[in-house]
């Protein structure tokens, strides 16, 4: 008798064990199948402040002239607002480790709400650059790629953040587009009044949709009590092992470019003898190109090479997009160069974020992030003066040969060095 009862609640032990795997799996289940529908949000809000973003970036200069800012005081508006997104970066990223993505992100939408409302009350100087000051906040970015790394495995990291690219190209064509019709159409400040609400709406789908927390907290985080403007907390992260070789890399392997992309609104009417419309539609193809490198080629390269490798290719494409540069003569050679241009710059942003943020801890992701998120911000502050100097003195031609012979060195150097990289192919 005893031995059968042994033997049924022996039995029972294993029923009740298999319908709590089973209960388990399907709770893993549910749990990705959210995972999934907070990730398709992100994509959503980084899709609608980035076209609120160029969408204001194509009319801003109207604007400007139409308060009566020369193009000396556009380019003190411009660099002003570079500083802001530059110095913001990292204090953002530290903000979303201390208190969450979801804060984070109503944080960054709140921001634009502020520069929009700021921005469509200009009707003077001072007030315009005042508008500026909530950009300080605006890292709409920077924060999806903070849920997406909190959501994803270390192996579908890169694809997952390379398909933030989409959500960029979308946001260029759509932005430059609407931007252009609504002020010709309504007015100035309509497009404003757009990104005003646009921006409400987003704050309340991040409030509403985004869970609280996305990322269970760490329950030893370094940096649990140290404050969010601590430079010492930030800097530290650039002590981690291969972290401040691969940030040196990421920054300079597009700073030569960078500083001609800085430069190109002059040199498309100077170099090039663009019109404003034709302006607009080499644009809108950088956005094609940027959606489909970015949402389709990446994620498949990544799939089946390790990081290490595809960082190699980025910095030589980068190389051979120097040398091509440095002998463009017209601008069907440009679109031409687009392409691999396109190619290294999407590879090495996403390549190069994925790598920083496995190096440091899982709690110092968003500063890590924040802190990449200043690389392009830093290239607008100085590429004005740099960029102005080199066009002036030597042309055009001189961003390309910079560029080639900056990255033939970042190549050789990546190929001789030790730096402990990660060997993963995302599967």
């Amino acid at each position: 008798m005893d031995t059968m009862n042994a033997k049924v609640s022996s039995g029972g032990k294993e029923e009740d064990s298999g319908m709590r795997s089973e209960t388990l799996g399907e709770s893993s289940r549910l749990g990705e199948v959210k995972r999934g529908q907070v990730i398709l949000v992100t994509y959503l809000i980084v899709t609608l402040e980035l076209t609120f973003l160029f969408m204001q970036l194509g009319v801003m200069p109207y604007l400007a002239k139409s308060l009566g800012l020369d193009s000396v005081g556009f380019g003190y508006l411009q660099t002003i607002f570079g500083i802001l997104q530059l110095v913001g970066g990292p204090i953002f990223g530290r903000f979303a480790d201390q208190f969450g993505t979801r804060s984070a992100l109503i944080l960054s939408c709140a921001s634009g709400s502020a520069f929009f409302l700021l921005t469509s009350i200009s009707s003077n100087i001072p007030l315009l650059f005042l508008s500026r000051l909530p950009a300080v906040f605006m890292h709409g970015l920077p924060g999806a790629q903070k849920l997406i790394t909190d959501l994803t495995a270390s192996s579908q990291r890169a694809d997952a953040l390379g398909k933030l690219g989409l959500c960029f190209g979308i946001g260029i064509i759509i932005g430059s587009a609407l931007g252009g019709v609504l002020s010709t159409k309504f007015g100035i400040f309509v497009p404003m009044y757009v990104g005003l609400v646009g921006s409400l709406i987003n704050t309340i789908i991040a409030m509403v949709c985004i869970p609280l927390p996305a990322k269970p907290k760490p329950h030893h985080s370094v940096t649990d009590h140290s404050n969010v403007f601590s430079i010492r907390e930030i800097l530290r992260l650039m002590k981690f092992p291969g972290v401040m070789e691969i940030f040196l890399v990421k920054v300079l392997a597009g700073l030569p470019i960078g500083l001609f992309l800085v430069m190109f609104s002059i040199i498309s009417m100077d170099f090039f003898g663009l019109e404003a419309v034709e302006s607009g539609y080499l644009m809108s193809y950088f956005g094609v190109l940027q959606m489909v490198v970015q949402g389709l080629v990446v994620g498949k390269l990544t799939s089946h090479y390790t990081e290490k490798t595809l960082l190699r290719l980025s910095v030589f494409v980068f190389a051979s997009v120097g040398l091509g540069m440095a002998l463009m003569r017209t601008v069907w050679h440009y679109c031409i160069i687009a392409v691999p241009l396109t190619f290294a710059f999407s590879t090495l942003g996403t390549i190069t974020d994925s790598i920083l943020t496995k190096a440091v801890p899982s709690s110092d992701t968003g500063t890590m992030l924040g802190i990449c998120a200043s690389v392009h911000p830093l290239t607008r502050t100085v590429g004005p003066t740099i960029g102005g100097v080199l066009y002036k003195h030597f042309g055009v031609s001189s961003f390309g040969y910079l560029q080639l012979i900056v990255n033939i060195g970042l190549f050789v150097y990546l190929l001789k060095s030790k730096i402990p990289l990660r060997e993963i192919k995302n599967q």
